[in-house]
């Protein structure tokens, strides 16, 4: 397994479609993964450390996990299977709770969910090797690289 790194969500020109953006720790991989708006949004204000006046559903998750007396440990990309859409597939998640509970999720609410938790996201190698993009190291920042990532990428890119 590799641990990933959220880059962060833009919006894909000409469909507006929300992507998030994976980056293999410690390597030159990038998996992009097109979500929906909320979730987006949800990835994108626990980014930023915005506290909204009120729990959004993702904080009301963790919270919960923790008034329970749980602990979220760890999340894992685990998946893609292709459907012939345009958006390439679909991804699957896992929750890895302590005392072993396993859940399936949506990569996009399991993102969510890590970033609020400070847990890791995981994905097996063979996953990197099938969905990852590799780009050449640049001096540039990498938001300006994940810029012009998106402004290149399409969904069928990621078709077989």
């Amino acid at each position: 397994m590799k641990e990933l790194d959220v880059l962060g969500v833009r919006v894909e020109m000409p469909t507006n479609s929300p992507i998030v953006l994976l980056r293999e720790r410690d390597g030159q991989r990038y998996v992009p993964i097109w979500i929906g708006a909320p979730e987006a949004t949800a990835i994108a204000y626990a980014q930023q450390g915005v506290e909204p006046p009120r729990p959004l559903t993702h904080d009301l998750m963790v919270s919960m996990i923790e008034a329970l007396g749980r602990r979220l440990e760890k999340v894992h990309i685990t998946k893609l299977e292709r459907d012939g859409a345009s958006s390439g597939g679909i991804f699957y998640a896992d929750l890895f709770f302590d005392g072993g509970t396993v859940l399936s999720a949506r990569p996009s609410d399991a993102i969510a969910l890590a970033l609020r938790a400070a847990t890791p996201i995981l994905a097996p190698e063979e996953l990197l090797d099938e969905v990852g993009v590799t780009m050449a190291v640049e001096e540039e920042d990498e938001v300006e690289r994940f810029r012009a990532f998106l402004d290149n990428v399409s969904a069928e890119d990621f078709e077989e």
